[in-house]
């Protein structure tokens, strides 16, 4: 109701900002007890890969939308939405994750088999779409081609499909929760019965909804952000960080409650999936959205952006192949999502 009211009235003073903004909180928990509802009847992975999927979807089409609607330039809107989407997940839901897990348990273990393989996935989809194009010379800036945009869409849909297929099926213990040989309260929840299929159903069907008001609820709040952005002088582009923070708030959240119950593999699957997810849906709807979509579609990162994916990319091939992690490895991810929230403010 209260989506419906916001996009019928618009609502632009305080005080209708503000009951929108608590909604689209109380959305963004239902989504995260929905998603864990749905994710213990399938099992990991699975269940994971359900959230990271269904919020990737519903962040495609608020892209799609937006760049339509926009009043302003949205050239490099989908490469911010996306670039920050992944740093997001790389360093924000990782980072805090291992942080919260090996403060309360001693060390975050995970699986590294798996966990490296999704990396490695990130890296080559991340180093496909938004750094390629920033070298690339037959067209005129960081832009691809029609010809190397239809590549890189097929491309980025066949590694999206290539690991999916890794982690549900052929390699499926390897995205699993190593077996550490402790029990104890921490692990309840894991072996508590699941849910029946009619609750499964229902869950899915409120998970839904629910993900449709978190994305709904905000574009009611963008304009008013970006009038927010404008008016305190920050750059255009941080809008973009905001809506992936938001839109990926649930995710977030399920990621750093699976890490207290000892669980930093299923945080590590939601994170990494939501980084995989984001390019390899995002990248091919926009290719095929290009042919009906006016102006140009900037994709290639500028320089800082470069280095920051790199640092980003290093730090956690070092933090996943021990197969475990202490608090520091937390902390140097959180603080490369503080640098990149910083270079966001001031490029």
């Amino acid at each position: 109701m209260v989506l419906v009211i916001g996009w019928l009235t618009h609502p632009e003073g305080p005080i209708g900002v503000t009951v929108v903004a608590v909604f689209l909180v109380a959305a963004v928990l239902a989504a995260v007890h929905h998603a864990e509802v749905v994710a213990h009847r399938l099992g990991d992975p699975l269940g994971s890969l359900v959230l990271a999927v269904a919020v990737t979807v519903i962040e495609v089409a608020l892209i799609v939308t937006l760049m339509v609607g926009g009043e302003k330039d949205t050239s490099t809107l989908a490469r911010d939405t996306v670039f920050a989407a992944v740093m997001l997940s790389l360093n924000g839901i990782v980072g805090l994750s291992l942080l919260v897990g090996a403060l309360k348990h001693h060390l975050a273990v995970f699986n590294p088999e798996g966990t490296g393989s999704a990396l490695a996935t990130v890296i080559t989809l991340a180093g496909l779409t938004l750094v390629l194009p920033a070298f690339t010379v037959t067209h005129p800036g960081p832009e691809f081609t029609p010809g190397q945009l239809a590549f890189a869409a097929l491309a980025s849909l066949a590694v999206y499909l290539t690991f999916v297929f890794t982690q549900t099926v052929r390699h499926r213990d390897f995205f699993l929760p190593p077996d550490t040989g402790e029990q104890g309260p921490a692990d309840d929840a894991e072996h508590a019965a699941p849910p029946t299929e009619r609750e499964a159903w229902t869950s899915l069907v409120l998970l839904s909804v629910a993900l449709v008001a978190v994305v709904g609820l905000a574009k009611v709040e963008s304009h008013p952000l970006e009038k927010a952005v404008d008016n305190a002088g920050l750059p255009h582009a941080f809008v973009g960080v905001v809506i992936a923070t938001l839109v990926l708030l649930p995710e977030g959240i399920a990621a750093v409650r699976a890490a207290a119950r000892d669980r930093a593999q299923v945080s590590f699957n939601l994170a990494y999936g939501s980084a995989i997810a984001s390019i390899g849906l995002t990248v091919p709807v926009i290719a095929v959205a290009k042919i009906w979509l006016d102006g140009p579609l900037t994709l290639g990162l500028e320089s800082t952006q470069i280095v920051l994916l790199f640092l980003s990319a290093l730090v956690g091939v070092l933090t996943v192949v021990p197969g475990r992690s202490k608090p520091l490895q937390g902390a140097l991810h959180l603080v490369l999502l503080a640098t990149f929230i910083v270079v966001s403010i001031q490029p």
